[in-house]
């Protein structure tokens, strides 16, 4: 029986009633015979349509016992890099922690690869070794990669990318907004620093999300001439080697040096640096993610502020948009860039 008010399916009065074919369909938003080959096991029904009726029919205690087959059928991959950091481990187990909540029909596959191995990337991409029903990618972007993600776009796949964008392609974004971190690393340096003199940053060059910070940083020095400036840019890989030799270089380079930005990764690298420099402490330091090393570097004086990403609601809503793609639920979650979370060493 429809709602009169808004002339959708009563599910509380349907819930009082054993559910039809048609309930069943009309949850599912797909015809009666669909429900019927579905329910019956005659097969000739694609994997997301199967999913789609299979979750309606559990939702309405359909009263039969659904065939075996039916389970675990629905795959969303998601692909991630550099599984030694803490910002990477936190986005994985975040994603295992919510496929746990999510209905068994629902599998969550996670894997990594090779961060610098554009080829194994698009390989993943591409050629999965299951059927999948959704793509999650947390990846560098490289024309390998974009060939392989418009690939996957052109079979009708949903593709969301999560932390950076993995290709230039029209698939959404999920992510903090990069372009502001950058800006406010440069406000809260030079507005917190007392001294005047130069400032540098570091970065990754292959991720966009890092370019973006950098962006944000230097327009906002652009704007706000003055006695505080942004003199240099060094790449490391966030890497501890290259992190270390870049970091150094830079000092040496800036004896006047007063305002440091690490935009990418390696903290700890970076703070065993500037751990041991004899002006360490008197260097404006802002970094990225709070982590075991960044949580003492704050609390030592070592760093002054540090912007969380939150990977965990990162995958909160790449899983719940990822959801509303393929069909699964019928609520559009908010687009607004995820909040990142300013954290000195006041509110640790």
């Amino acid at each position: 029986m429809d709602d009169p008010i808004n002339g959708k399916p009563d599910w509380r009065r349907t819930m009082l009633s054993k559910p039809s074919y048609h309930d069943v369909a009309k949850l599912a938003g797909v015809g009666t015979a669909t429900v019927e080959r579905v329910l019956n096991g005659r097969g000739g029904v694609r994997q997301e349509l199967v999913a789609k009726v299979v979750l309606a029919a559990r939702q309405l205690n359909y009263p039969r016992v659904l065939p075996e087959i039916h389970r675990a059928m629905l795959r969303i991959d998601v692909i991630m890099v550099r599984p030694e950091t803490t910002f990477y481990s936190r986005l994985s187990k975040a994603f295992e922690r919510i496929a746990a909540t999510l209905d068994p029909i629902v599998v969550v596959h996670r894997r990594f690869a090779e961060e610098s191995n554009a080829q194994e990337i698009a390989r993943y991409i591409a050629l999965p070794d299951a059927p999948r029903a959704g793509l999650i990618l947390a990846v560098p972007n490289s024309p390998l990669i974009d060939v392989a993600v418009k690939k996957v776009i052109d079979q009708g796949i949903p593709v969301v990318h999560i932390v950076t964008r993995a290709s230039q392609d029209e698939a959404e974004f999920v992510g903090i907004d990069n372009y502001a971190a950058g800006r406010s690393a440069a406000h809260f340096i030079s507005r917190m620093t007392r001294a005047q003199g130069s400032v540098i940053a570091l970065c990754h060059p292959i991720y966009q999300v890092h370019q973006d910070r950098i962006r944000g940083f230097s327009e906002y020095f652009r704007d706000h001439p003055g006695p505080i400036a942004f003199k240099w840019l060094g790449f490391t890989r966030d890497e501890e080697l290259f992190s270390v030799e870049t970091l150094h270089m830079g000092l040496s380079k800036f004896p006047d040096l007063i305002g440091l930005y690490n935009a990418g990764g390696a903290n700890a690298a970076v703070i065993d640096v500037m751990s041991r420099q004899e002006r360490g402490k008197e260097i404006l330091f802002v970094g990225h993610e709070l982590t075991d090393y960044t949580r003492k570097a704050l609390a030592d004086g070592i760093m002054d502020v540090v912007l969380d990403q939150a990977p965990e609601a990162q995958a909160r809503r790449v899983l719940d948009l990822m959801l509303r793609r393929i069909g699964l639920t019928t609520v559009d979650p908010d687009q607004q860039p995820i909040r990142f979370i300013t954290i000195t060493a006041e509110n640790l």
